[in-house]
């Protein structure tokens, strides 16, 4: 009986810790942990689209859901940093058997940031999403679904993921939620 409530207590809880806004969380440690350090490593390989410039003294990862209206937020949130800060943005399929099409089509798109612009738009006037074409390539979803197994290996509790390296103290750290582009200039030291 005890095992059953504990597991019920943890289904439950469980949709309220996937998707976080910045009010409820706050920065993990950035202290250049080996964790965060190959994390960051692994991010840097995985299937997303940049924003910013190319040669950026800094570089975030964001893993992001497309069901999940705190992403939706960071996205916004980035726009005014987008002169200054790399950012790669990393879809994955976590919280909607849906996410994955979504995310399969921003990759697929012939330019991911304008796809991305439009999705996240929905999502925030609540609309719908972005329309996910018949011919969708299995190799864009075969991405997200690679995606997300690495951000599942990465053991943290929600989405938006932010992984990121200090340009002033080199250290790195990741943050969960919808952070403000000044919160998110102090993590990268611009």
């Amino acid at each position: 009986m005890l095992r059953r409530s504990l597991a019920l207590t943890f289904l439950v809880g469980l949709p309220l810790m996937a998707c976080s806004d910045a009010a409820n969380t706050a920065p993990v440690a950035a202290t250049g942990s080996a964790a965060d350090i190959e994390a960051y490593q692994k991010a840097a390989k995985a299937h997303g689209f940049a924003t910013g410039p190319v040669m950026a003294s800094q570089t975030i990862y964001v893993f992001f859901d497309p069901a999940c209206p705190h992403c939706a937020q960071l996205w916004m949130n980035a726009k005014p940093l987008v002169k200054k800060l790399r950012i790669v943005w990393i879809p994955v399929g976590w919280l909607r058997p849906k996410s994955i099409e979504v995310g399969a089509a921003i990759l697929a798109a012939p330019t991911p940031a304008v796809a991305m612009e439009e999705h996240e738009s929905k999502m925030l006037a609540r609309t719908g999403a972005l329309a996910v074409p018949e011919n969708l390539p299995e190799d864009a979803k075969a991405k997200v679904k690679a995606n997300t197994e690495l951000f599942l290996s990465l053991r943290t509790e929600s989405v938006p993921l932010t992984l990121y390296r200090n340009g002033k103290t080199g250290a790195h750290g990741r943050t969960e939620g919808a952070i403000s582009a000044d919160e998110i200039s102090n993590l990268v030291g611009l």
